[in-house]
């Protein structure tokens, strides 16, 4: 779980007393922090590929656009309904969270889109988590698995697969 950051003037008075900033996200530190949630990792080019509860990840980065993005393929979009794509939208608004349900190519994808640089190692495992957990689902109760934003449409939590994968990382 996200533990609150505290500040007090005292930390801003003493740099020796702040949090030490982690460094800056590249794509081999995101396969170091990958390879813990899964070992059979598979780096190819600007892509990283890897599976989350039998569901494959691929992950897309590009230094010079500062830009990753975090994708699961989830079916085909011939054959939604008007009330499937209407559902999706309302995870959109407030239980996806940080992941998103997106259309690319025909396909309804699960995705986590972040700029590169400035992403930290537990934002990249919960956008990774969020985004498995819409994906796994899809079709029940469209949930990236963290507290509900709220004012939307949607109830059912599911946090276990992030607070595992969170768990996984803390000593990366």
């Amino acid at each position: 779980m996200f533990k609150p950051i505290l500040f007090s003037a005292l930390m801003f008075a003493s740099p020796m007393l702040a949090q030490e900033a982690e460094p800056h996200m590249t794509q081999t530190r995101m396969i170091e922090i990958i390879s813990v949630l899964d070992p059979d990792v598979q780096p190819a080019g600007g892509g990283i590929s890897f599976t989350i509860q039998d569901v494959p990840v691929l992950i897309f980065s590009d230094a010079a656009m500062n830009r990753m993005r975090a994708m699961v393929p989830i079916r085909r979009v011939e054959g939604m309904t008007e009330e499937e794509l209407s559902r999706v939208m309302q995870a959109n608004f407030d239980t996806a969270l940080d992941a998103r349900y997106a259309i690319a190519r025909g396909q309804l994808w699960a995705v986590f889109i972040h700029p590169l640089k400035e992403l930290e190692r537990d934002q990249l495992i919960s956008g990774i988590g969020q985004t498995v957990n819409i994906a796994l689902t899809y079709g029940t109760s469209y949930h990236g698995g963290a507290a509900q934003f709220g004012g939307g449409d949607s109830i059912e939590l599911q946090q276990k697969l992030l607070e595992d994968l969170l768990n996984k990382g803390q000593d990366i």
